[in-house]
């Protein structure tokens, strides 16, 4: 495992079993102060545990959770963690949906709004704090979800297939806007997907997970430069990156 200066995570030793299933032996990892790191594996492979066991909602039978030096093994709320559906509540407008885990972390509901709404602008959803969860478009429902997982903590964000359910092209669309939203941000980010081309141009490292029990196969570098827009998909550099990651699928 590579050590980094800055580093937010460190996750070491994870083992985790469910009865006589062992999903995770021996997964170590780690993230850097605004890095993007991808967990690139089979469906099935352990990915979801680890976010679960990351954010202190579940206990690894072995393993330490470290942030900022220091151990959050099993406690929850230091980290944020968005699944693959936006979970927006449909009864409450769009300004609330977002700036709830302010209110929850018992901030004053109309200086919530009013913090979240600062926001809106960078995440593409400016004139739409009153609108409700169904007059939204898929990628815009998305940009919400990601806006709340952001206000619920800013310095490291677990992000499980975001934008899996999406159509192609507002799935492309939603790269591009990330890449330039996250240069906005002062986030850590740790992103799971069985896209191997969404993992190599979002990513400055990938992980790879072997078949379960999960165990990190290999840590990719990716030396792409940024920012990086719709030409690097095809460049040499990125094919090649790729054809490397599929090898170590084949084997």
């Amino acid at each position: 495992m590579t050590s980094y200066p800055n580093e937010k995570l460190t996750v070491k030793n994870l083992r985790k079993s469910f009865g006589d299933n062992l999903v995770l032996e021996d997964v170590s990892l780690n993230l850097m102060e605004n890095e993007f790191v991808s967990l690139i594996g089979a469906s099935g492979s352990g990915k979801s545990t680890i976010f679960n066991i990351i954010s202190g909602l579940m206990l690894p039978d072995k393993g330490q959770v470290i942030i900022n030096g220091q151990d959050y093994t099993g406690r929850t709320g230091r980290v944020s963690y968005m699944y693959q559906k936006d979970l927006l509540l449909p009864w409450l407008k769009v300004i609330d949906n977002v700036s709830l885990p302010l209110v929850i972390r018992g901030e004053d509901k109309k200086k919530a709004r009013e913090k979240a709404a600062g926001y809106f602008e960078t995440f593409g959803l400016d004139g739409f704090e009153d609108k409700y969860p169904f007059q939204l478009s898929g990628g815009m429902r998305q940009r919400a979800a990601l806006l709340r997982t952001y206000l619920f903590s800013s310095d490291i964000m677990l992000l499980d297939e975001p934008f899996a359910a999406l159509d192609a092209i507002t799935r492309s669309y939603m790269h591009y806007w990330l890449l330039r939203t996250l240069k906005k941000l002062n986030s850590s980010v740790l992103f799971i997907t069985h896209d191997i081309d969404e993992a190599i141009l979002l990513s400055d490292r990938i992980y790879i997970l072997s078949d379960r029990p999960a165990k990190i196969k290999e840590e990719i570098e990716i030396p792409l430069s940024r920012p990086r827009n719709k030409e690097v998909t095809t460049t040499e550099l990125f094919n090649d990156i790729k054809k490397h990651i599929l090898e170590i699928f084949a084997n």
